[in-house]
């Protein structure tokens, strides 16, 4: 293979604006405010192949750590994984899958990805199984107070979501901590809308309204008020149902069903933690890289 592998594309600007225009061709997402806001740091690692200056296959490390059940484990999450569609049938994501797990797989505690449908029979070549994740959901009552809309294009308000973020989300039983990066992503894009500050429970929530769903992907917080009271000031009122982007602590309080997320499966790494075994719990939605 002549291939280049590098690991430096977000500060080449002609390879970051190559590796942007495959991730939308593949994904419809670019990396380029992520990037030009600051939050492209070496906890995202492309393993990129370059062919006459332009990005043909990549896949790439997320150094996460997570907190479950009180213990801290070092998470690596493969994502971004594309070839460029005239240099497919050419062993070029095999090549850089092996590549990452011989430089990653002793260097941490979980392993794992989430693979689109196309792909269910390609990981398990590599050592990955899959993983059942559950999702919980319960009625909720709207209740009025104060709530204000975050608008993530001021910097006042990116820099108030950053301070509750650091008090993490005291309801999950699994959490992605010191992420900030990530979460970024999601809310100056896709959830740019859905992030709100609860004066009255000094909390942000991240959520989406829907018909009669609130779906909560994330609380954070001090912890000092009932879980449903908080959600509850983020409710429109035609909302009966919260449905939740991560597992409750209080699991049993809620329904839980499996987790069938479109064209999305996810799958661990052989001989790695794996606590979807014996455990009806789901890595946090807005945790996706």
């Amino acid at each position: 293979m002549n291939y280049i592998l590098t690991n430096s594309i977000s500060e080449n600007d002609a390879l970051r604006r190559s590796y942007n225009s495959l991730a939308e061709k593949t994904f419809g997402l670019s990396f380029e405010e992520f990037y030009q806001n600051g939050y492209w740091t070496d906890k995202y690692i492309p393993y990129s192949l370059i062919d006459d200056g332009k990005v043909i296959a990549n896949a790439s490390v997320n150094i996460l750590k997570s907190l479950y059940n009180g213990q801290e484990k070092r998470c690596i999450q493969i994502g971004t994984v594309m070839t460029d569609l005239g240099y497919r049938n050419q062993g070029l994501s095999r090549y850089l899958i092996e590549r990452i797990l011989s430089e990653w797989k002793e260097k941490c505690d979980t392993m794992y990805l989430f693979a689109n449908d196309s792909v269910l029979d390609f990981y398990p070549k590599f050592g990955f199984v899959k993983a059942v994740e559950y999702q919980c959901s319960g009625p909720i009552t709207p209740t009025e107070g104060r709530v204000r809309k975050l608008d993530m294009s001021h910097a006042s308000d990116r820099a108030l979501l950053k301070q509750y973020y650091t008090k993490s989300n005291p309801y999950s039983a699994l959490t992605i901590e010191d992420n900030y990066e990530l979460l970024m992503f999601y809310c100056t894009s896709s959830m740019k809308d859905c992030v709100y500050f609860l004066e009255d429970f000094d909390a942000v929530i991240i959520a989406s309204n829907k018909n009669e769903i609130l779906t909560c992907y994330d609380i954070f917080s001090n912890g000092d008020h009932a879980m449903l009271d908080v959600i509850s000031r983020a409710a429109e009122p035609q909302i009966r149902t919260v449905v939740f982007g991560f597992t409750p602590a209080e699991q049993a309080a809620f329904h839980s069903q499996i987790f069938e997320e479109e064209d999305t499966t996810l799958f661990i790494l052989k001989g790695k933690d794996n606590w979807f075994v014996n455990n009806q719990t789901m890595f946090p939605v807005l945790s996706h890289a």
